[in-house]
């Protein structure tokens, strides 16, 4: 499962990286936020999906205490930039959909300074248990790293550390959230009414608020379904008893949070339509090229076959030429050789001996050409496997 999850991972979001460098000129300051997105969840997919199968094999963390604590270091820095980018995401969509006023004045400055803010923001919470608010640590089940939840059910500041992650990396950004979508599909049905009237425009309008529809429901069902059970699983271990809790009531969790860098490369590829018609674009030109180099090579084996028909074919011809010479020069000493002969009988004694030579000779040529027509057909079929 974890391979999938690498391989699907680092696919969807080196192919939504391509897709924006396809477009960097035509990007957006909105989309920035998608790039941006894309870039975590490729750094965590390539720091943490490695170690973990690795050591999912063997059963038990592989390396060392130190590599454990970058290992946790690296899942709390970009999960929390994720969810941070996602975040700034729906509330400048928000802006730019019901407060058009405002929202058009969002620029590429300010989406750079968001950007910004959300790094350090997740540096904050993820540079704070190597200062001793919180720790890291193994996880229960003993193939990973986080934080040290153990420690957080037993020690005050190691608990508020917990509390602050629950609050300020999951509620406030849920809340967020929910909040900017909700406002934009009532918004999209209050526009939707307004329009109706107008066919032409309604039907534009129609796909643009499908689309808005679409994207708002399927973040906010994959930010639900990727950190929901991990902050529930994060509060149980905060509050209650780590004994009573089982090693796989933090895997699947884990597991859970860990796919969030798959959904969000799908949802923006398949929903979006500016990048999904690139993605579309480039499969068929790629395709169309393959088929080119296709019948490109078909066509120089076709040549080949041509060719050396043309050439085993002009062989024979020459030999049948000089085989007919052959035989008119045998005809030519044999009827000298007859005419040297005074008697009638002592012609015809040395007939066979005179003309003997020449049979041979005709003989040989057959063979020669027989063989040289053998060997070009061979060569016509044999030459496709050697291609």
């Amino acid at each position: 499962l974890l391979c999938s999850l690498l391989f699907c991972s680092l696919f969807g979001n080196s192919t939504l990286l391509y897709v924006s460098y396809k477009k960097k000129n035509l990007l957006k300051p909105a989309e920035f936020f998608i790039v941006n997105l894309a870039v975590s969840d490729l750094a965590m997919t390539v720091t943490l999906y490695p170690l973990a199968i690795s050591s999912s094999i063997y059963h038990r963390w592989l390396f060392g205490k130190t590599i454990c604590f970058i290992y946790a270091f690296c899942g709390v820095l970009f999960g929390i930039c994720s969810l941070t980018t996602l975040t700034l995401l729906s509330t400048v969509c928000c802006m730019k959909v019901c407060y058009p006023l405002y929202g058009n004045r969002f620029g590429y400055e300010h989406g750079r300074l968001l950007i910004g803010c959300a790094w350090a923001y997740a540096l904050v919470f993820a540079c704070s248990p190597l200062v001793h608010w919180g720790e890291y640590g193994p996880e229960p089940y003993g193939t990973a790293c986080c934080i040290d939840w153990k420690l957080s059910s037993m020690q005050a500041v190691a608990r508020s550390y917990t509390v602050a992650l629950f609050i300020f990396c999951f509620a406030v950004p849920c809340g967020v959230i929910v909040s900017s979508y909700t406002q934009i599909l009532i918004t999209v049905r209050e526009s939707r009414r307004a329009v109706e009237q107008h066919i032409s425009m309604q039907t534009r309008m129609g796909n643009i608020q499908t689309i808005i529809v679409k994207l708002s429901v399927a973040v906010c069902i994959g930010f639900f379904t990727a950190w929901t059970p991990y902050a529930v699983v994060s509060m149980w271990a905060a509050f209650g008893h780590m004994d009573n809790i089982p090693p796989l009531a933090f895997a699947v969790p884990a597991m859970f949070a860990k796919s969030s860098t798959l959904y969000n490369p799908i949802i923006y590829l398949l929903l979006k339509p500016n990048f999904r018609n690139i993605v579309f674009k480039d499969v068929r030109m790629l395709r169309k090229r393959c088929l080119s180099h296709c019948l490109c090579t078909k066509g120089l084996r076709r040549c080949s076959y041509r060719s050396a028909i043309e050439v085993g074919l002009k062989t024979i011809k020459r030999k049948n030429e000089s085989s007919s010479t052959s035989v008119h020069t045998g005809q030519g000493c044999s009827n000298c050789a007859c005419e040297k002969c005074n008697d009638t009988f002592e012609c015809f004694r040395h007939y066979p001996r005179g003309c003997q030579v020449h049979v041979n000779t005709v003989q040989l040529s057959l063979r020669e050409t027989t063989s040289d027509f053998i060997s070009s057909i061979l060569n016509v079929f044999l030459i496709p496997f050697f291609i």
